[in-house]
C-alpha cells in the first residue's frame, strides 16, 4: 500500500482502531504507545548487548515494524486528541528550526 501523506495514513490506521474502554480514551493509546517504544529499546538494546551495535537487515526490519506499532498509537492519539499527524509534524519542525535558530537545540525544557 502506498500512502500519500501522513493523514492518508492516519485515515485508513483508523480502520482498525478497536476502542477499549478506559476512563479516557487516550489512556489506551498512550499505554501502547509507551510499550511500543519500549520494544523498539528493547531490541536496540540487545543490538548492542548482542551484537556490538551492527544493525543486519533482519534487524532493521524487526524495527521497522516496531517503529510502525509506534506510528499507530501515535495516529489513534492524536485523532483522539482532533489533531492531524501533518499539523503535528508540522508544528514539531517549526519547533526544532526555531530552537536550532536561537542556538538551543541542547539543553532542557520543553519551552527552550
Amino acid at each position: 500500500m502506498k500512502l500519500q501523506d501522513f493523514d492518508h495514513y492516519q485515515r485508513e490506521s483508523r480502520k482498525t482502531w478497536n476502542l477499549v474502554h478506559t476512563d479516557h480514551p487516550i489512556v489506551y493509546p498512550t499505554l501502547g504507545l509507551a510499550n511500543e517504544a519500549g520494544e523498539v529499546a528493547g531490541k536496540v538494546k540487545k543490538l548492542f548487548r548482542d551484537k556490538g551495535g551492527q544493525i543486519g537487515e533482519a534487524d532493521r526490519e524487526a524495527l521497522k515494524q516496531e517503529l510502525g506499532d509506534v506510528l499507530w498509537y501515535l495516529a489513534q492519539i492524536a485523532t483522539e486528541l482532533g489533531l492531524s499527524l501533518q499539523e503535528i509534524a508540522e508544528a514539531n519542525l517549526a519547533k526544532l528550526f526555531s530552537r536550532l535558530e536561537r542556538g538551543q537545540i541542547g539543553g532542557e525544557g520543553d519551552n527552550r
